[in-house]
C-alpha cells in the first residue's frame, strides 16, 4: 500500500508542476504531502468497508438460490491527475479539506449483477444496513442518459475504524448488468480514440440502438428468469401437496386390529 500511495504522489507531483510554477509546487508538497497520502489511505480502507459489506451480501444471498446475485466486484482509487482536473473544473481550493468535501467519487466501486431485480435488491440491502448513510441516489437505469447510459449510482458515506479514531469516508457506488456494463466499457473505449468520426451523428444513433438492445436483452433476461422462478415454485407447491395428503392418509398398520 506504501508504494502504491508513494507512486500516487509522484503522479501528483508531475500533475502540479505542469500547472503551477516551481514555488508553488514546492509549497504545496511541503504543506499537503502527508495528509493527501492519509486521505488516500482512508479512501482505500473505505474501499475495503464497502466491498466486504458487498461480499457478504452475496454470501448471504447465494443461499437462497442456486446463483449468485453478483457476478464482480471493481474498486478503484481516483488518479491523482484525475482529481486536480475535477478539482480545477469545480473551482474549489487544491486542499485536503476542499478535496474531502466536495468531491464525491474519489474512490469508486462498480457491482455487477445478472439481472435488473439483483441490482435494486443489492442495493436497498446494503442500504438498510445502519451504518451506512445514503447521500445521493441517481437511477440511470430507470431514466437513462440521453447517450443510453443504464446505472444505478450512489453516493454512501461509511464509518471506518482506526487506530485511535472513527472517520467517515464517502465512497461512489455504481450497480449495473452484465449487459449494461459491456455498453458502458465499449462505449468508454470508443470515446477515448483519438480519431475523430466522420459522421458523429451516426456513431450517437448506433451507440444509442446497442444501448436500446442491450436494456432489450436485460428486459428478456429477466423475463425468462421469472419463467424459471415460478416453474419452481409451482413444483414445491405440488410437492408440498402431495406431502401433506401423504402424512395425512392412514396408516394401513395402524388401522388394523390385533386379537
Amino acid at each position: 500500500m506504501q508504494r502504491i500511495l508513494a507512486n500516487g504522489i509522484k503522479s501528483l507531483e508531475a500533475a502540479l508542476r505542469q500547472r503551477l510554477n516551481t514555488e508553488e509546487t514546492r509549497t504545496w508538497i511541503k504543506e499537503q504531502s502527508r495528509p493527501f497520502r492519509e486521505l488516500m489511505s482512508y479512501y482505500r480502507c473505505a474501499l475495503m468497508e464497502v466491498e466486504t459489506k458487498f461480499r457478504v451480501l452475496n454470501e448471504e444471498l447465494s443461499l437462497e438460490g442456486e446463483a449468485n446475485p453478483i457476478d464482480s466486484i471493481e474498486s478503484r482509487l481516483k488518479s491523482p491527475e484525475s482529481i486536480l482536473d475535477k478539482v480545477e473544473r469545480k473551482g474549489i481550493d487544491f486542499s485536503v479539506e476542499a478535496i474531502e468535501e466536495h468531491i464525491d467519487d474519489i474512490a469508486g466501486i462498480r457491482v455487477i449483477c445478472s439481472f435488473e431485480s439483483d441490482v435494486y435488491l443489492i442495493a436497498e440491502s446494503l442500504l438498510r444496513q445502519t451504518d451506512v448513510r445514503l447521500i445521493e441516489r441517481v437511477d440511470y437505469i430507470a431514466h437513462p442518459k440521453p447517450s443510453g447510459y443504464r446505472s444505478l449510482h450512489l453516493v454512501i458515506a461509511i464509518p471506518i475504524f482506526l487506530y485511535d479514531e472513527m472517520k467517515t469516508m464517502k465512497v461512489e457506488v455504481q450497480l449495473r448488468t452484465m449487459a449494461m456494463d459491456m455498453w458502458a466499457s465499449l462505449e468508454h473505449k470508443l470515446a477515448y480514440k483519438k480519431a475523430e468520426p466522420r459522421d458523429p451523428e451516426a456513431m450517437r444513433k448506433n451507440l444509442l440502438e446497442c444501448a436500446e438492445l442491450s436494456a432489450h436483452i436485460d428486459k428478456l433476461m429477466t423475463e425468462t428468469s421469472a419463467m424459471l422462478d415460478e416453474k419452481k415454485r409451482t413444483e414445491h407447491a405440488k410437492g408440498e401437496r402431495a406431502k401433506g395428503i401423504q402424512d395425512g392418509a392412514p396408516s394401513l398398520f395402524g388401522a388394523t386390529r390385533y386379537a
